[in-house]
């Protein structure tokens, strides 16, 4: 959800097929026609296409969260809602002017204008969606960060379905006319095999 988020073209060859981080296009062999993502739980305001596989933090199942934890979750899911269904130019749309994207392996990318040129998929050939998993607001209520589990749904040049996943963080602002606005975004593609991401290096 690409969150996300992973916004310069990241190929990785995996299997039949390439993959990318949150907010990045499969780059290569991508054909229209792949299937929407899983359904699963989401937060109030949230798209009901969502990644699968995670425990999910929302106002119902933990009743004591604070209003800002709550507002940040909120604007997580319209985030995820609206880059589902609007593709890259949506995902673009939730970026403050001067916000900063970071991926896997890649310099980070400056600036709205810059991330639009690496954020510009069509949400008919690859759909973006992820559901935050937590949040915390600072204790100026004027910034705060969730992160989350994203998916990426594509096909190859032979119709074959690819699956993208992993991890993610959202950095939050509020401008001075009020609105909330990424101020920054990374990625990291989950791990091959669970536990690999804590595994000690083998001799």
């Amino acid at each position: 959800m690409t969150r996300s988020v992973r916004l310069i073209l990241l190929t990785l060859l995996a299997a039949a097929g390439t993959v990318a981080s949150r907010g990045q296009q499969p780059a290569l062999g991508v054909v229209p026609g792949t299937a929407a993502p899983a359904s699963a739980p989401v937060i109030s305001g949230a798209h009901p296409a969502a990644p699968t596989g995670y425990v999910l933090i929302s106002p119902v199942v933990q009743p004591t969260l604070s209003p800002g934890v709550i507002l940040l979750l909120e604007l997580e899911g319209r985030f995820s809602q609206e880059t589902t269904e609007g593709g890259g130019k949506a995902f673009v749309g939730w970026f403050a002017d001067d916000a900063v994207t970071l991926s896997n392996g890649k310099p980070a990318v400056l600036g709205r204008g810059a991330i639009a040129q690496t954020a510009n998929w069509d949400p008919k050939i690859y759909q973006l969606s992820w559901v935050a998993q937590g949040a915390q607001m600072g204790p100026s209520n004027d910034m705060g960060f969730t992160w989350g589990r994203y998916e990426g749904h594509a096909t190859d040049h032979k119709g074959k379905p690819i699956v993208t996943s992993g991890r993610y963080i959202t950095i939050w602002k509020k401008l001075p006319d009020g609105s909330w606005k990424v101020a920054m975004d990374a990625s990291a593609d989950e791990p091959p095999f669970s536990g690999d991401c804590c595994a000690l290096p083998k001799p």
